[in-house]
């Protein structure tokens, strides 16, 4: 766990954020010297529609970017800045986080995967790469496995694949009884908490602000743990080992970080082992902790590039 006293200073540290104004459609924002639009729409799910949040940047084959807890769209702009030069960038606040739904509904990844794979093709995404993080990773490992007709490349980063050990994924726990512990009331508190904790590498100032901004969202602190009342670390584990590894067909980079305090480097060693279906299985250790793409962001962008090169499946 975090030094509680380092939070507490943290959180003084950025006690000037004040909350963000919430975009709409056709928005723009500079980031990296690219602009970034960004969109709502409305696609069917949860027997009504899904409201989406995602922004966009470039033109090409497409890349879809998926965040983690207590990120959004932004934790990727780094690398889809980078990436926007070559390929078409979509970056999606996932169901529950950033500016995208929070209502009740389905919340188990199997199911948010489901009805995000729906709204993808809604903006004409038939075919796509996909790069993803924490719990991003967790929708689209069902992604991968069930439409593997949608999935060109599998950027895999920070998750448990084939090895798993409960003491160093407290978090499920922590995060289920949410409502409870208080834990995220003060969304503030809970991301600096989470980026003290399990950060290696400094996150600069200002793109920290930007974090906690966007957890801050109305909702979100009561949307986000039903994510860890639908199913748990141990559930997730045991549905990839029987049946969602062996069923990518595609090229897969996995990406950890060097440092990572949940996820040991050992536990990556042999991924080819444990996807025997993928062309090719590759690891990367990125530098830095468990946020790499904050920490070490040239290094996650070349990551990237490098399954890039890489035959699609077909």
């Amino acid at each position: 766990m975090p030094d509680e006293k380092r939070v507490d200073e943290r959180v003084k540290h950025f006690a000037y954020v004040a909350p963000r104004k919430p975009d709409a459609d056709g928005d723009t924002e500079v980031l990296d010297g690219v602009t970034f639009t960004h969109h709502f729409v409305d696609a069917p799910g949860d027997a009504e529609t899904i409201r989406w949040h995602y922004t966009e940047a470039g033109s090409g084959e497409p890349i879809v970017f998926l965040h983690g807890i207590p990120d959004s769209w932004y934790q990727w702009h780094h690398q889809m800045a980078t990436l926007s030069k070559t390929h078409r960038c979509i970056g999606v606040d996932l169901k529950g986080y950033g500016q995208s739904e929070k209502g009740a509904g389905d919340y188990r990844h199997s199911g948010a995967g489901e009805q995000l794979l729906v709204m993808l093709k809604q903006i004409g995404l038939d075919k796509f790469n996909v790069a993803t993080h924490d719990r991003g990773t967790v929708q689209a490992d069902f992604i991968v496995a069930d439409h593997p007709e949608s999935v060109l490349r599998y950027a895999r980063g920070e998750q448990h694949l084939y090895h798993f050990h409960p003491s160093l994924a407290p978090q499920g726990d922590i995060f289920m009884n949410a409502p409870y512990t208080g834990i995220m009331e003060d969304p503030k508190h809970f991301a600096v908490w989470l980026y003290t904790w399990i950060t290696k590498l400094p996150v600069p100032d200002a793109e920290m602000e930007r974090v906690i901004q966007e957890f801050s969202y109305p909702g979100t602190t009561h949307a986000v743990p039903r994510y860890f009342n639908s199913s748990t670390f141990r559930q997730e584990w045991l549905t990839r080992r029987s049946r969602l590894l062996a069923a990518w067909k595609c090229p897969v980079k996995i990406m950890q970080g060097y440092e990572s305090k949940t996820q040991p480097r050992e536990f990556y060693t042999d991924a080819r082992e444990y996807i025997p279906n993928a062309p090719s299985v590759s690891v990367s250790y990125l530098d830095g902790g468990h946020f790499w793409s904050m920490e070490s962001p040239q290094q996650t962008t070349q990551a990237i590039m490098e399954l890039l090169e890489q035959p699609a499946a077909t």
